[in-house]
């Protein structure tokens, strides 16, 4: 059984590893209070109106609100990470088109893969549509939780007895092809570390599976069920590969600046009509698929870079500029309001803080009013 190997590639030079000085732990705090304050602000005031009163007349049009909304806040993150943190993401691989629907799985390096994704969605106009399959206790977070049950991503308990019924049942409402979707799934399951290879690499030995070193062996039900659901609605599957510089960072890392110095995203596009159909099949073409990633790792490691580089560009300067001023201008006047205003803005708040904070719990969402009265007919 072969070790597994840390991504640490040194063969680049210039490569970087930024103090946490005074002024970024300045900076970074205050990047994170606007964040928090910019996410509850259009939480509260923008949420009962898109995703609650309009969603009781369309699905469709709620979601495309919510989409525009929610792309203009996390949009921010790729500002901070590029233009502000000066972090390269340097994109290789294959040019993929421009607002696709599509189903992206990625390797799970660390606690913050997830973020170098909206660095690709951004530049393919997809940033506001972008939902993840995530662990349930990720729902709990404050703030945040409430985003990600407004935005309607997947929480599982990773455990498929359990998550084979919830995702089925949220995947079935993502079938409409005109609804924007990208639909974003870690198949490993949980984050790389050199104690769970060694686990994976015993289990495929006792399975007679590939032994990986630089990824874990994927689950398969999961992503079979999507694949299985969204097939006759999706354009492609996104297969995209992440790779570090110096070493993985941390959630605080990426807050104050201190690391990456590089992300390397490698993307692979798969028409949907070239993974098969049945689910033994096509989970041994996802096994194939983490077997090419970790071959790509490998080649990382010893050269430094995915082939094919420079596929995006950088992002516009100006228009980070732009899309931060707007998002902290609307966030001021709610802030002018729900403190210097009428007290029915107060009372707006309290409300929408409770709806939240109980959708969230108890997992709900309005159905139409067309769909009430449809069920209420037929029954």
């Amino acid at each position: 059984m072969e070790a597994c190997q840390t991504l640490n590639s040194d063969t680049g030079s210039g490569l970087k590893h930024y103090p946490l000085t005074p002024l970024r732990l300045v900076r970074g705090l205050a990047c994170l209070l606007v964040y928090l304050s910019t996410a509850f602000m259009f939480l509260v005031y923008f949420s009962p109106v898109f995703a609650v009163f309009l969603r009781l007349f369309s699905v469709h049009y709620s979601r495309k609100a919510s989409s525009f909304l929610f792309g203009l806040w996390l949009a921010l993150w790729p500002f901070l990470f590029e233009k502000i943190n000066r972090t390269k993401v340097i994109f290789s691989g294959e040019t993929v088109p421009e607002r696709e629907r599509v189903l992206v799985i990625a390797n799970h390096r660390t606690e913050v893969d997830w973020m170098y994704l909206w660095d690709l969605a951004l530049r393919k106009g997809c940033l506001g549509c972008i939902k993840y399959v995530l662990k349930s206790s990720l729902m709990k977070l404050p703030v945040f939780g409430w985003g990600f049950h407004v935005f309607e991503f997947i929480s599982v308990e990773r455990r498929w007895e359990v998550d084979e019924t919830i995702m089925r049942k949220m995947l079935s409402t993502f079938t409409n092809p005109l609804d924007p979707l990208w639909l974003a799934v870690f198949p490993e399951g949980t984050d790389f570390t050199e104690q769970k290879c060694i686990k994976s690499q015993l289990f495929a030995a006792e399975n007679g599976l590939p032994e990986l070193n630089n990824v874990l062996l994927p689950k398969t039900r999961g992503f079979y069920a999507c694949v299985e659901i969204l097939r006759g609605s999706l354009d492609a599957v996104y297969d995209v590969t992440i790779a570090y510089k110096n070493r993985c960072p941390t959630f605080t890392d990426n807050v104050f600046g201190v690391e990456p110095s590089e992300v390397h995203v490698h993307v692979r596009r798969i028409p949907l009509k070239d993974i098969p159909a049945s689910e033994s099949e096509c989970n041994t073409w996802l096994l194939d698929a983490f077997q090419l990633k970790d071959q790509l790792l490998s080649d990382f490691i010893a050269q430094g870079h995915f082939p094919n580089q420079g596929t995006e560009g950088d992002l516009s300067t100006l228009g980070c500029l732009v899309n931060c001023t707007a998002v902290i201008a609307i966030t001021s006047i709610f802030t002018y309001l729900s403190f210097f205003s009428s007290l029915w803005f107060k009372v707006y708040i309290v409300l929408s803080c409770a709806y939240l904070a109980c959708a969230t719990a108890f997992n709900f969402r309005p159905s139409p009013l067309v769909e009430y009265v449809t069920r209420k007919k037929s029954s």
